[in-house]
């Protein structure tokens, strides 16, 4: 019997073992299921069990983007914690990963899930319903590295079904669009169709608008806590923590808190925004800015009805924050460059000065 099976059910692949026996003698692998305020848990080949960090680990990390996050494989020096909380000794290169920007004026890169086979970008079809944030979504989703799929849920509620999926369908451009509704249960076995045994699906959306309950619906049981719609015909957020979960019939999902906002940190605008760009190509000039400029493909696709001009905005405020947050992060790398000068610089003293008092 091959001596990962356990962790093969789990979306083990030949390349993380690979790295793995090439780096890490007498040690043990894992994959990280919970991540909760600097606590984790990690599922290895007996189980799961509670973990924390090495203080080396903690120390050569430049940010969060540096600290586990749920779907890592990581490198444990034990496979039990009888004897008290297993050690995460290392973190295993990722595949994939969907991050942000955290919140706040910092520009450090949050990741909400690592090692996603597939990302399920969920948007209600009642007052979530926004293109304009189901645009953010889906360039975060493509430069993640993952296949993004668009889940439209509520359809128990929604009286414009068609015409909304529709408009989902022409800035969702090659991506496969799912409506559905856990309470009738249409459309959950084009859901269920996409999970593979071994892939990992990453539920991404707004609070409450259906993400856990939809998960029990595959699990086929109560597991995730969920609740009702408010007086405003909104959900209530409930999910508090990201959690790796395996569903019975194969594959895993990942069910994320919702975000309030939705900030880039790296995004791919030629997919996400592929007929712009594509038109782009056709201006006249190639800085045009397709505002009022001649022979510009972008402003006759608009006149055409080809592309709104809600969608020219969008994709111009994207960018924006993309050069935005690009600059920052230029400044941030310069700063910590600056501080390992100083570590460095500090060290080397503190050297000399023992040497003399020797």
């Amino acid at each position: 019997m091959n001596k990962y099976q356990k962790l093969l059910d789990l979306g083990l692949r030949e390349r993380t073992i690979q790295e793995f026996e090439e780096g890490y003698e007498d040690s043990f692998l894992g994959r990280v299921s919970i991540e909760h305020k600097g606590h984790y848990k990690v599922v290895g080949e007996k189980g799961e069990v509670s973990a924390h960090i090495s203080g080396k680990l903690g120390y050569v990390a430049s940010g969060k983007a540096d600290y586990p996050a749920v779907g890592d494989w990581v490198v444990l020096d034990r496979t039990d914690d009888r004897q008290g909380e297993a050690v995460i000794q290392a973190i295993l290169s990722r595949h994939s990963v969907f991050s942000r920007k955290a919140a706040g004026k910092t520009s450090e890169e949050q990741i909400v899930a690592a090692n996603v086979d597939t990302v399920f970008i969920c948007m209600a079809l009642n007052n979530d319903f926004n293109l304009r944030r189901l645009e953010r979504y889906i360039g975060l989703a493509w430069d993640s590295g993952a296949t993004p799929v668009v889940i439209l849920t509520k359809t128990d509620l929604c009286d414009d079904l068609e015409a909304k999926q529709a408009a989902v369908e022409e800035v969702a451009l090659y991506i496969d669009v799912l409506a559905v509704s856990a309470v009738t249960e249409d459309g959950l076995e084009e859901v269920r169709a996409i999970i593979r045994p071994g892939d990992t699906i990453a539920f991404i959306g707004s609070s409450g608008i259906g993400k856990s309950t939809l998960i029990n619906s595959l699990l086929g049981e109560e597991r995730l806590a969920v609740k009702g719609l408010r007086n405003d015909d909104k959900g209530r957020h409930t999910t508090t923590h990201r959690e790796l979960i395996l569903l019975p019939q194969g594959g895993l999902v990942i069910d994320t808190p919702g975000m309030r906002e939705i900030q880039i940190y790296n995004t791919d605008l030629e997919s996400s925004f592929r007929d712009i760009e594509e038109l782009a190509l056709q201006c006249k000039f190639s800085d045009c800015t397709h505002e009022s400029e001649p022979q510009c493909a972008v402003r006759s696709g608009i006149k055409r009805g080809e592309l709104s001009e809600e969608r020219l905005n969008s994709y111009r405020k994207l960018k924006q924050e993309l050069i935005y947050i690009e600059d920052k992060k230029s400044m941030s790398a310069k700063q910590m460059e600056q501080k390992k000068i100083i570590r460095m610089v500090g060290s080397l003293d503190g050297m000399k000065k023992a040497k003399k008092r020797r």
